[in-house]
């Protein structure tokens, strides 16, 4: 290649690394728009059809110039469409947006833009200058403490918790060949979607939701095929847990440090009952550079909480610091899987 060649070429890819970065570093407005229509409930006014900015507007009493704006942009992702007369869309992608329907990512929406996982990841600098989170120097108190003063900020951050769960409960409970017969208690469940799911796969078994008093009172009802065999316990995963055959930990031990997450994980293996097992339903951070969420969740851990996201690896270390053995890793068809551990001393797991 002559030398003329070889200067252009390198002078396009400067233009073509430019161009991406700039394109990157406009990429935080496409949550921000995407928070501001899920707020205002925008998508579930397109549930009848197509109608323009203004029509919008004049329904929801928002201003159409800047509604108008909004949509253009996210109609850009493929979350709405505008036709040739003005008009916007709800499409196939941007479905779930609407409160009404039964998977709706809108609750999810408004938890993972919240202004405790925004403000905290807009601040990440600092976290690579001194390691650990910034949320406890930004808001006066540990994630969890802030999250329980105020019912408001709680029930964003359970109601969220539940929408990202709730597509996905049905195929996690169904990956695992559960026990016929036993006690299920789901640590730090929640409302109990997760939980649900299990026993109605498995009209032999008992459960237990435990979490704290102020999150059990905002708990789903189980269904009359389930009331039976199911009860809420109040408690701190911290100091002990119920005793069981087998314990759930549904996107818990991310939350946490290792040596966080190794108290939670010994406190199970002290209460287990003989032959028990331990479920850390969790997403396993893959080797390699392709895209996955638990890479993204991972740095919104690290702006807000002292978790981060594992690789087996790191759980068969945990597991190995609480008296446990990692036995095997179950995929689930979702961003998360099921990681069993077995007493270290289980040889038949």
């Amino acid at each position: 290649m002559r030398e003329e060649e070889t200067e252009m070429s390198t002078e396009s890819a400067e233009r073509d690394s430019h161009f991406f970065l700039i394109g990157e570093a406009l990429g935080y407005l496409y949550p921000a728009v995407l928070r501001a229509v899920a707020s205002v409930k925008l998508a579930d006014h397109l549930a009848d059809g197509p109608r323009t900015a203004a029509d919008l507007a004049g329904r929801t009493g928002l201003d159409a110039d800047a509604l108008y704006r909004v949509l253009r942009l996210l109609a850009t992702r493929g979350v709405f469409e505008e036709d040739a007369e003005g008009r916007f869309r709800l499409t196939s992608l941007g479905h779930a947006l609407r409160s009404d329907v039964p998977l709706s990512a809108r609750s999810a929406i408004l938890m993972l833009t919240h202004a405790t996982f925004w403000q905290s990841s807009g601040e990440l600098e600092r976290c690579l200058r001194k390691g650990g989170t910034v949320f406890d120097d930004m808001f006066g108190m540990p994630f969890f403490e802030y999250f329980a003063q105020d019912a408001e900020t709680a029930a964003t951050f359970h109601d969220g918790m539940a929408a990202m769960s709730d597509w996905e409960n049905g195929p996690i409970a169904a990956a695992y060949h559960f026990p016929e017969s036993g006690v299920v208690a789901d640590v730090g469940g929640g409302q109990g979607g997760f939980l649900l799911a299990v026993l109605a796969r498995r009209p032999g078994l008992h459960g237990v939701l435990y979490d704290e008093t102020h999150v059990l009172a905002g708990h789903r009802p189980p269904g009359a095929e389930i009331s039976g065999r199911w009860r809420t316990a109040a408690g701190d995963f911290f100091t002990e847990v119920p005793n069981a055959d087998v314990y759930l930990l549904k996107r818990i031990l991310h939350d946490w440090n290792d040596e966080q997450g190794v108290t939670i994980l010994r406190n199970c293996r002290r209460a287990m009952a003989p032959g028990g097992r331990v479920l850390v339903v969790d997403a396993v951070v893959p080797k390699g550079n392709d895209p996955h969420q638990a890479k993204a969740v991972d740095v919104m851990l690290m702006g807000a909480l002292p978790g981060r996201e594992r690789t087996e690896a790191e759980f068969a270390g945990m597991f190995a610091a609480a008296g446990l053995r990692l036995s095997r890793v179950v995929p689930t068809g979702t961003v998360l899987s099921i990681v069993e551990g077995v007493a270290a001393d289980d040889a038949s797991g």
